[in-house]
């Protein structure tokens, strides 16, 4: 057996994503568990119209809807006007939430094996209530005790985390287009010593993790962002792990590699997204949401005149086991289902995905690299065809060998309500070339781990599909639902 223990901390996270089962629970095991935090959860999510908010106000000037403390988050306009592009101008609603909350997984060796403290948690937007999270995970608003509840379980370890115990660290952008420059610290602390289990927390490996993500609605988006951090990327790796009979799996090992091939080098990559940022001529601007065209509020929603993009709603949440009890708030709900895909290849033996730099009105820094289709296909409809996504027809024609992951996987529970994408992964053959316009590039899994160890390179789509593409390395295998 390796000696974990002695080895460099890429080499940890990848024996950990490689072990047949965890040392502490057993994939049985968590099931029976996690049924059991399902059936013991007695929240119910009601949707309310806008009168029955109890806390929260359109302001009557303004027409934004912000709560009495100020706090949270409130609800304004977005303007947006750019260039090159074939919608030029809009405005839309958008969560303004300027604190910055605290994402976090504690990890620990058991039996040489790395694991990560995971919690089921309900959150109101979950369309399936239950759903595994981080060990942390929680706004400054909740973790400060603005709601009055019961505080944050485990939070200490992140606030007072000694440095050598930290293995990730970065601040990263979430959904740029229903979020204005809205971030989060993701953080990945090791324990050292004992750890107190409670209620409604495990101990999972991360190939155990890895497993899960192939079944619907059960990681949730904050989980998969926290665990795409992982630094999960070294030298030498594929002389470790060697997979030389598997070509894909052999493809992603040596994509994590660092000392293997690129097509592009990450000086050029970092140029071109620096270009790209420089080159895109894009202005926002926060206003009254009552000067939002387009969009018309009813007594329950507020809603797109198309029918189409997403809804501002509503909801009154009941929840037995949160640091509040009880509480209404408003809500962005998807229209439709989304689709998240990653093209990729093996380029020279190397798996490469291709990405997109994409432009967010919500984004801090103009452009972060996105997968390279990130849309909801009906928003479409009613505009010109070259608003259609690039590539989206090459991932929803793609026959079913070509397909290596496909799984519905549910956006932040707390803020989106029922809002869902289909996360796809889809190779093409090493003998085909792909036409991609200049805002696309092939990228190596270990060049995108370099830049998120950095703030706003990699978007929360990518971030979650680069998870789902470490979990190639295991054995194709479906977990048990």
């Amino acid at each position: 057996m390796l000696h974990i223990r002695d080895m460099a901390l890429p080499v940890r996270i990848a024996s950990s994503a490689l072990a047949d089962d965890g040392a502490i629970t057993t994939a049985g095991d968590f099931h029976q568990w996690f049924s059991q935090c399902v059936e013991k959860d007695e929240s119910q999510v009601t949707r309310i119209p806008f009168s029955e908010l109890s806390g929260w106000r359109f302001e009557e000037q303004t027409g934004n809807l912000v709560h009495h403390t100020g706090k949270f988050f409130s609800v304004r306009g977005l303007q947006v006007r750019t260039e090159n592009r074939p919608v030029t101008e809009w405005s839309q609603p958008i969560i303004n939430q300027p604190e910055i909350g605290i994402l976090g997984i504690l990890v620990k060796e058991f039996d040489g094996i790395l694991h990560c403290l995971m919690q089921s948690k309900m959150e109101p937007g979950n369309c399936n209530r239950v759903q595994l999270s981080p060990t942390v995970q929680a706004t400054r608003s909740n973790y400060t005790g603005v709601h009055r509840g019961s505080a944050v379980p485990y939070l200490d370890y992140f606030l007072d985390a000694e440095p050598r115990h930290v293995l990730a660290d970065v601040l990263q952008s979430e959904q740029g287009s229903w979020f204005y420059r809205k971030r989060n610290r993701n953080i990945i602390v090791e324990a050292t010593g004992d750890v107190e289990v409670l209620d409604g927390f495990c101990w999972l490996s991360v190939g155990q993790l890895h497993d899960l993500l192939t079944v619907d609605d059960l990681i949730n988006m904050d989980a998969r962002t926290v665990l795409s951090c992982l630094p999960f990327s070294g030298v030498g790796l594929c002389a470790i792990f060697p997979f030389d009979a598997e070509p894909l799996r052999s493809g992603l090992i040596r994509s994590i590699s660092e000392d293997q091939g690129t097509l592009h080098t990450s000086s050029q990559i970092r140029s071109w997204i620096t270009d790209s940022r420089v080159r895109e001529d894009v202005e926002t601007k926060l206003v009254d949401l009552t000067g939002v065209e387009g969009w018309h509020r009813s007594e329950d929603r507020i809603s797109h005149e198309t029918g189409t993009f997403f809804d501002v709603m509503a909801v009154d949440v009941q929840a037995g086991n949160r640091e509040v009890l009880s509480w209404t708030q408003p809500m962005i709900e998807s229209r439709n289902l989304g689709v998240v895909a990653f093209l990729i290849k093996r380029i020279r033996g190397v798996v490469h995905a291709l990405v997109n730099a994409r432009v967010e009105p919500g984004y801090l820094d103009v452009v972060e690299l996105a997968p390279t289709v990130q849309c909801t296909p009906e928003n479409y409809t009613h505009l010109p065809p070259e608003a259609r996504p690039p590539l989206l027809d090459e991932v929803l024609s793609a026959p079913p060998d070509l397909i290596h992951f496909d799984t519905v996987l549910s956006e932040e529970g707390g803020r989106f309500f029922h809002t869902r994408n289909r996360y796809v992964i889809v190779e093409v053959p090493p003998d085909r070339d792909i036409e991609a316009p200049n805002d696309f590039r092939w990228m190596t899994l270990h060049q995108l781990a370099g830049l998120m160890q950095h703030s706003h390179y990699v978007n929360i789509q990518a971030r979650s599909l680069i998870t789902c593409l470490h979990s190639l390395l295991r054995e194709p295998k479906r977990a048990a639902g």
